[in-house]
């Protein structure tokens, strides 16, 4: 069963919840998060990625994990950040388009994900994972939080969001995009038990995005273990839990660079021996997906963008297949871009490339449109029930399989090891 931890948060001061947060270190490249902090000098990017700051110096450079203490340090002393008094749990809500999303801040254990009782669906790269293996261990503290998922009948989120309406927040953030994100604090101590056991009945908790900093902070307990550092902080890493079927996932566009010598006619033709193709004569370009036609948890469904034109792609399941193979990515892994084009290794091929599906299709298709793609997959959502299953069965997903919503901040909350 699940065990969580209230803990000591430290948190912008109300002044600063305006500034402070920011994404997370890694959906923003080098050069705009420069940009970013040249805009707001009390960005937590100035944390997160001192590699901004320190252009000319390697980003693995010892003196980038020093200037990252040394400015967490400033932060700190310069009043940005407050810590509070007494162990608390914290709610994080985020409202986006209308709809809002609520999630449980807490400490998990590393021992938990070291034994599987956190499951993981994805692998990580060990240059990311060393990268932050570094950064937590210089500045002491868990400055992003991993995302993970419980399976709820509907009784703890319905408590959770209980909770929040009764309090008011302690501080709030809106992004550019005008989405906002509250924090709310939860420390008296019947509430504090009641959050705790309810999760105690719960047996798994499921990584929806965050494999680096997970593995990154199980790496930082063997380390400090290893040198005698070890405190019961480090043997616990921040997460934000949110109920398996309250989260949004997207499905993860593939654009393709070239047809490996076919011409459009010759694709299609070979891609018929495959699926069952329909030219779709319409398709709104303002949306985020093409919803399917032929729909069915027993069938594959893909969009193809080719020459200006629409296709749906469509195959029958495999009834005998593994929880990988059901999923429509590993379809088109398996059939199309390793049998037709040759793209083995999709992490690494500079001949594909992945575009979130939360991006309007406009965004997508207009590099098919200006010729540096020469065609776009569009995919369909995998589901919450289908990341479960495959954490459960042991099993890797194929990279870039989802894009989950909500997206959170770093820097409203942190961690820090004492």
């Amino acid at each position: 069963m699940v065990t969580i931890y209230p803990f000591k948060g430290l948190h912008p001061s109300a002044e600063a919840f305006k500034t402070v947060p920011s994404v997370p270190y890694d959906v923003i490249e080098r050069d705009e998060a420069a940009a970013e902090i040249a805009e707001n000098p009390n960005t937590l990017l100035r944390v997160i990625r001192t590699d901004a700051e320190l252009l000319d110096t390697d980003p693995y450079d010892d003196a980038i994990y020093e200037r990252a203490k040394e400015m967490f340090a400033k932060f700190k002393a310069d009043g940005l950040f407050v810590e509070d008094e007494k162990d608390a749990y914290y709610i994080y809500r985020i409202t986006l388009g209308g709809e809002t999303f609520t999630g449980l801040v807490s400490c998990v254990s590393v021992a938990e994900y070291k034994d599987d009782t956190i499951k993981k669906h994805e692998l990580t790269r060990y240059e990311k994972e060393e990268d932050r293996t570094r950064h937590i261990d210089a500045v002491s503290a868990h400055t992003g939080q991993v995302f993970l998922l419980y399976k709820d009948a509907g009784e703890v989120l319905s408590a959770l969001k209980a909770m929040a309406d009764a309090k008011q927040p302690i501080g709030e953030y809106t992004s550019k995009g005008g989405n906002l994100h509250q924090l709310y604090r939860v420390d008296e101590e019947t509430e504090v038990a009641k959050i705790t056991e309810m999760f105690s009945a719960i047996p798994n908790l499921y990584i929806a995005d965050g494999h680096h900093r997970a593995k990154s902070s199980a790496n930082v307990y063997d380390r400090r273990l290893a040198e005698n550092r070890l405190t019961a902080d480090a043997e616990r890493f921040m997460s934000v839990l949110f109920a398996h079927d309250s989260v949004t996932i997207y499905g993860y566009h593939r654009l393709i660079r070239d047809l490996a010598g076919l011409n459009a006619d010759q694709f299609l033709s070979d891609l018929a021996l495959r699926f069952n193709i329909t030219p779709i004569k319409k398709v709104d370009v303002k949306k985020n997906a093409v919803p399917a036609v032929e729909k069915g948890a027993d069938m594959h469904v893909i969009h193809l963008y080719l020459e200006s034109n629409w296709y749906e792609l469509t195959r029958k399941a495999d009834e005998n297949a593994d929880a990988i193979e059901r999923l429509d990515v590993s379809v088109l892994q398996n059939l199309v871009l390793d049998d037709m084009l040759a793209i083995f290794d999709p992490r690494g091929d500079p001949r594909i490339s992945f575009v979130g599906g939360i991006v309007p299709l406009a965004d997508v298709i207009k590099d098919v449109d200006n010729g540096e793609f020469s065609a776009a997959f569009i995919m369909q959502p995998v589901t919450a029930q289908q990341v479960i299953d495959v954490a459960d069965a042991g099993l890797i997903m194929p990279p870039k399989s989802t894009w989950f919503e909500p997206k959170l901040l770093s820097g409203m909350v942190i961690h820090e090891i004492h």
